[in-house]
C-alpha cells in the first residue's frame, strides 16, 4: 500500500509560470519517503543509530503536467524491491481527480558512513514497509552517458554552500537538481527528466556545470575541477 501525503502549490515552490518547480517535485517525493520511513521507526534516528544513510543514485521521472499555484495535490511513495545494498522506490504526483501528474522510479543504496561504503540491508532496515509493483515506465539505463567536455559548454563555476546541505552534510540530490534547472531554456517544457548521482559534494566543493545542447535534450553535468561529475542531469522534451 502506498504512503500518501495531501498538500497545495505553494507560492514559494513555483517558477515563473506559477508552476511547481521540477526541484520542488523532488523535493515533495524526499519529503513523502522520509515520512514514510519516519512512520515506520526506520527514520534519520534509527539510521543515525547505525552510522547508516539511504544514498539516491538515480531517477528516472515522467512528467504530464505540473501543477499551478493554489492546486491541491497528492504525494505517493512505496518501495518496490531490496536487494544486497539496493533499494528501490516508486512515485507518484496526482492531481484532485487522482490523474498522474508526476511518476518516477529510483534507485538508492544503504551506506555505512563510517566506512563510506555499501551496508547490507537487514530486515530491520526495512520493517514496516509494504512492498508493492513498480510504475511501469519507459525502459532507461541508470547509467549516463556524460558528453566529451569539448563538446559541452562551461558554465560559471561556485562553491557549494550551507543551504545546499542535508543532514548528511552532503548536497542534497534535490539540490542538484535546482542547479541545473537554472540552465534549462523557459521555452523547454521538459517531459522527462534522467539523474545519475556519481559523487558527494561537500561545503565549499567547487561545482563547475557543464551543458550539452540537442534539439530535444538538455544535458547538464554538476562537475568538480577535475570535470568530473557530482550529478548528471537530463531533461527531454
Amino acid at each position: 500500500m502506498a504512503y500518501q501525503f495531501e498538500s497545495r502549490v505553494r507560492y514559494s515552490e513555483t517558477g515563473l509560470d506559477r508552476k511547481l518547480t521540477i526541484g520542488a517535485i523532488i523535493n515533495y517525493f524526499q519529503d513523502c519517503s522520509t515520512f514514510q520511513s519516519e512512520a515506520c521507526g526506520n527514520g534519520i534516528d534509527y539510521l543515525k543509530g547505525r552510522n547508516r544513510a539511504w544514498m539516491i543514485l538515480s531517477w528516472q521521472i515522467e512528467i504530464a503536467r505540473r501543477p499551478v499555484l493554489g492546486e491541491r495535490i497528492t504525494v505517493q511513495t512505496w518501495p518496490y524491491e531490496f536487494k544486497a545494498f539496493y533499494g528501490n522506490r516508486s512515485f507518484t504526483l496526482l492531481d484532485e481527480t487522482g490523474a498522474y501528474l508526476v511518476k518516477a522510479n529510483s534507485i538508492w543504496a544503504l551506506m555505512n558512513m563510517e566506512s563510506g561504503r555499501p551496508a547490507k540491508v537487514l530486515p530491520e532496515d526495512i520493517s514496516g514497509y509494504q512492498m508493492e509493483q513498480p510504475l511501469e515506465m519507459r525502459s532507461f539505463s541508470r547509467k549516463i552517458q556524460m558528453p566529451l567536455p569539448e563538446d559541452c559548454a562551461v558554465q560559471e563555476s561556485f562553491p557549494v554552500a550551507r543551504h545546499h546541505l542535508d543532514t548528511n552534510n552532503h548536497v542534497n540530490n534535490g539540490q542538484y537538481i535546482a542547479m541545473a534547472e537554472e540552465f534549462l531554456p523557459e521555452d523547454f517544457e521538459a517531459s522527462t527528466l534522467r539523474v545519475e548521482y556519481r559523487a558527494q559534494a561537500k561545503l565549499h566543493d567547487v561545482i563547475v556545470p557543464m551543458l550539452y545542447r540537442e534539439a530535444d535534450s538538455l544535458t547538464v553535468g554538476l562537475c568538480n575541477e577535475e570535470g568530473k561529475p557530482y550529478a548528471i542531469v537530463v531533461y527531454l522534451r
